[in-house]
């Protein structure tokens, strides 16, 4: 078994959870499978982020500083991981199924001319994956042909990497062509928030269709929201009513969480939205349909009218942390 190599996204200058639980991953498969953890860090400057991903346990870094690299471009990321492949003994490359991850990787896998498994939870001793089919409702051992493999990891099935021993960085000259560099940056148009991202919080919570508009969020779910040090989030439902921005979305076509505590508010669970959080570890609902599915899932079930329960669920809060 040749080397694994990890793709670790950066977000201003530093490695995001979601790229410490690809280091993880990493990890975890040359234990079972063989070879060496490398990390691969793209971008333009990128000594502090190789740095940083230097103090997790990997074998080695590669840093693949080019200006062409200064922005994310799929077609210039995807040459560039293409040459730290075949350069270095790869037999594994994985990185985490975020919005890069899914952009990128089936790109660098028709390059390599090789097949891919998106969305892995698993990997077991004889070099295989598992990964969720039917919304979460089966789990499918998939094996990959191919000299290389190419997977990208769920966020919520590994856990992140901890601070190990420091690793060596080495610099990765890449040459990207003409062709690799059709696409042009325009502009990064950021939301920008002081709540936690949905990725990175630890407690989310998500409004549904029975909130009924985009201002009862305002009124009565983003106190409550705020009052906890929560990221908000949304059920499809309720974003396809227009209720809320999309990039709220959890579920099996948006965002798939896992925190410490998930509230699901007004949300009646259908299989979509349970794909994308029934592996948080508390899950409460407040919900007025004592058979909504939402409570098969939760921990705690409140069977109320949320236009009364959430203010005065909010209202306890505050007194508790005032105390």
């Amino acid at each position: 078994m040749g080397n694994v190599l990890v793709y670790a996204e950066t977000k201003d200058g530093h490695l995001p959870k979601t790229t410490l639980i690809a280091i993880q991953a990493g990890k975890e498969a040359a234990g079972k499978l063989g070879g060496d953890v490398l990390v691969a860090v793209l971008g333009a400057g990128v000594e502090g982020a190789a740095q940083e991903a230097a103090g997790y346990g990997a074998a080695k870094v590669l840093a693949a500083d080019d200006p062409a690299l200064a922005h994310y471009l799929a077609d210039a990321y995807a040459a560039a991981l293409e040459q730290l492949v075949s350069r270095n003994e790869v037999s594994l490359l994985l990185a985490t199924s975020t919005a890069q991850g899914k952009d990128m990787l089936p790109r660098v896998a028709a390059r390599l001319n090789v097949g891919m498994a998106s969305d892995i939870v698993g990997i077991n001793d004889d070099g295989t994956f598992q990964r969720p089919m039917y919304a979460g409702n089966a789990i499918a051992t998939v094996a990959l042909d191919g000299a290389v493999q190419v997977v990208s990891v769920r966020g919520t099935a590994f856990d992140a990497a901890q601070p190990g021993d420091q690793s060596p960085v080495e610099a990765a000259d890449v040459s990207l062509e003409a062709a690799d560099q059709q696409m042009r940056f325009v502009v990064f148009n950021e939301i920008k928030s002081d709540r936690p991202t949905l990725a990175d919080a630890s407690i989310v919570i998500s409004g549904g269709r029975g909130l009924k508009s985009g201002e009862n969020f305002k009124e009565y779910l983003e106190p409550l929201v705020d009052a906890m040090g929560a990221a908000m989030g949304a059920s499809r439902a309720a974003v396809d009513a227009g209720f809320v921005p999309n990039d709220l979305q959890v579920g099996q076509t948006g965002k798939v969480v896992a925190p410490e505590l998930y509230f699901a508010v007004g949300i009646s669970g259908a299989i979509q939205h349970l794909a994308g959080m029934k592996d948080s570890k508390v899950i409460v609902s407040i919900n007025k349909d004592p058979e909504a599915p939402i409570f098969n899932v939760s921990d705690y079930g409140l069977v109320a009218d949320l236009f009364q329960a959430v203010p005065e669920l909010t209202e306890e809060i505050k007194k508790l942390k005032a105390e």
